[in-house]
């Protein structure tokens, strides 16, 4: 068996990948609180779900580099 190494760098390159989500969500919660004129202190008071969606777009990051590892692989078989 192959022993999986995780590294410093890929470690901080995960947590940059989750930190861009976090960001992502946190603007989308900005830009809902603008367009539907509701009432600032749902900046905060919605966090919780500000996390959840940033675990969901990190996860769906994750569908994406997976399919792009698997067709990558796939065409150096080939070859």
């Amino acid at each position: 068996m192959k022993d999986i190494i995780i590294t410093v760098k890929k470690q901080r390159a995960e947590l940059m990948i989750y930190g861009v989500c976090l960001l992502a969500a946190f603007v989308l919660n900005v830009a809902s609180i603008i367009i539907y004129n509701t009432e600032w202190k749902e900046l905060y008071t919605q966090l919780l779900w500000v996390f959840c969606l940033s675990v969901g777009i990190y996860f769906l990051t994750i569908v994406f580099r997976v399919l792009y590892w698997l067709i990558r692989r796939l065409f150096q078989w080939r070859n």
